[in-house]
């Protein structure tokens, strides 16, 4: 059956703080030009916002840049961080409160704000709507279309096809969006965005991207406990007990509330580590729970973070289209914040497709992105920053602490650091490792995953096609199991992956797709590389409120 089609100027996939930024600033500038332009934006989300989940302090630099006057249009940027904290946690109960001339420049946030990025991008939305962006949500990008080594647009998914793949009377087709150019702008480890990397070779010559797993937390406290603007940060335990690595974060946000949550880096090399398990651990200790206690849980979820930083930065360029935001990785990992790169990256591809279409060019390669990205201030950023990574992963949290201290604050090393081994391919055996004993909930500071899962408002259609894909079926139980214990039980922080035992004694791979909250953390840490993460039917996964 022939395929509906819809052709626009510019196709964006994705509407996150990049995808809505590009959006944006195209239509400002087809303005400014009287210029005539159809954007077209797609979101997989039930609505703009609802996939968005961040830590989230902000810095506003690229906000100023999009509307100068954000403040008086009413974006919600209405906490204004007061004091920074900085610990290093010894023990479940011992810590070090790192005093302010310690702290590495771009992790001090005078000047910045704590929001809900969900908020934010669900104000951007009503930006671009307002200039005229076709917005979509609800919609999956399921893949590119490529002509003659050209990517022309996009394909949505197919909704009201079976777990079996047969068509139910719900079946809707989807659709061709095809454009001059397309931007994909999907968020961290995008399903397409990896596909483009891989097939255009975008990241030839570059180091692996790493990546880490954020679990967060949005909880409800007394008044007489809150204290609005406060920022902390911190790192060490309980992740440097397995030889892991990572930091955690809680921010005293508008109304009584507060968001923590945890990043464990995904180079971790121990099977046994559970990241979800050591967040419910962290929150029992003091410098957390003077904060959390008394206090409700409103909200949960999960997300993988890119932060390889300019090492491990492709390409952003192909013939039809360009990645930016986190789908390229643009996350200044220094600052533990990629909100404001990834909008400036969209900014300035939307600034090079409005002179491309202007030249009546379309589906070549925008090569001049590259040289107006490189003489930005995120390039800057992101080179300024490059070993901070790194120097965490191949000195450790001292050492690397005190490189990016002299680094950072003093003067800069003139060396690059590299951390060339890819993150899946860092678990040893189990049989080598320490097996973690991880205490049980207590449902007061500590939760079970589904009991999180559920308020995440995670929901997708039942009977559709799984959206988990497994190249191998025999890998979890043949190879896997034996030798890592089969890590993806531990590394998913929603319980999809489970060994089920029979009631005969044999043992079952089950996937719970539907607990998914799309955090893309088994694409990326599976050791045999055999979980693909593919879009679900559109709408599905988490409803972050406010998160």
């Amino acid at each position: 059956m022939q395929r509906e089609s819809m052709e626009y100027d510019v196709v964006i996939v994705g509407g996150g703080p990049s995808g809505l930024s590009t959006a944006i600033r195209l239509m400002q500038l087809a303005q400014e030009n009287e210029q005539e332009l159809s954007v077209c934006l797609v979101e997989k989300g039930s609505e703009v916002g609802a996939h968005i989940l961040s830590g989230a302090v902000i810095e506003d630099r690229a906000l100023v840049e999009l509307f100068p006057n954000y403040k008086e249009m009413g974006a919600p940027l209405n906490t204004e961080v007061l004091k920074d904290e900085v610990y290093i946690l010894t023990s479940d109960k011992g810590g070090i409160k790192t005093p302010n001339w310690a702290i590495p420049k771009p992790m001090h946030n005078d000047g910045n704000y704590v929001v809900s990025l969900g908020n934010v991008v669900r104000w951007l939305g009503e930006q671009a709507e307002a200039l005229g962006v076709e917005i979509y949500p609800g919609f999956s990008a399921a893949e590119y279309i490529v002509e003659d080594g050209v990517v022309k647009g996009i394909i949505t998914g197919d909704m009201g096809v079976s777990e079996s793949g047969e068509q139910t009377d719900m079946y809707m087709q989807g659709m061709e969006l095809r454009g001059k150019y397309t931007v994909f702008a999907e968020g961290c480890r995008g399903h397409l965005g990896k596909e483009l990397i891989s097939e255009f070779k975008l990241d030839e010559g570059k180091d692996p991207q790493h990546y880490g797993i954020g679990i967060k937390e949005l909880w409800d406290i007394p008044a007489e406990q809150h204290q609005e603007g406060l920022v902390v940060h911190g790192a060490g335990w309980p992740l440097n007990e397995s030889g892991s690595s990572g930091g955690f974060f809680l921010y005293h946000a508008e109304n009584n509330q507060v968001v923590c949550g945890l990043i464990t880096d995904l180079s971790y090399s121990n099977p046994h580590v559970s990241p979800f398990d050591e967040f419910q651990r962290l929150k029992h200790h003091p410098v957390m729970a003077k904060h959390l206690t008394g206090g409700k849980r409103a909200s949960y979820g999960a997300r993988a973070i890119a932060k390889g930083g300019l090492n491990c930065l492709p390409k952003m360029t192909f013939p039809g289209g360009l990645v930016v935001g986190c789908d390229a990785g643009t996350l200044n990992f220094a600052k533990i914040k990629g909100t404001h790169t990834a909008m400036k990256s969209g900014m300035i591809a939307a600034e090079e497709i409005v002179k491309a279409i202007k030249s009546e060019r379309q589906h070549d390669e925008i090569t001049e992105f590259t040289a107006a990205f490189e003489s930005s201030w995120v390039y800057e950023e992101l080179e300024g920053s490059r070993n901070f990574g790194p120097a965490m992963h191949k000195f450790g949290m001292y050492l690397g602490a005190a490189f990016n201290f002299i680094d950072q604050n003093l003067f800069k090393i003139p060396v690059s650091l590299h951390d060339t081994t890819p993150d899946h391919a860092t678990l040893k055996p189990a049989s080598e490792c320490k097996k973690i004993d991880y205490p049980k909930p207590d449902g007061v500071l500590s939760f079970a995953k589904l009991d999180s899962v559920f308020i995440g408002n995670v929901n997708h259609a039942e009977d559709q096609p799984c959206h988990l894909r497994l190249k191998d079926a025999s890998i979890p139980l043949g190879s896997n199991l034996e030798k890592f214990d089969e890590p993806a039980q531990r590394y998913c922080p929603a319980g999809v992956y489970e060994i089920v035992e029979e009631e005969n004694g044999d043992k079952r791979f089950q996937i719970n797709s539907q607990n998914c909250v799309h955090c893309k953390t088994c694409d990326i840490k599976d050791p045999a590389q055999n979980i693909t993460w593919v879009t679900p039917e559109g709408a599905g996964g988490p409803n972050y409120p406010n998160m």
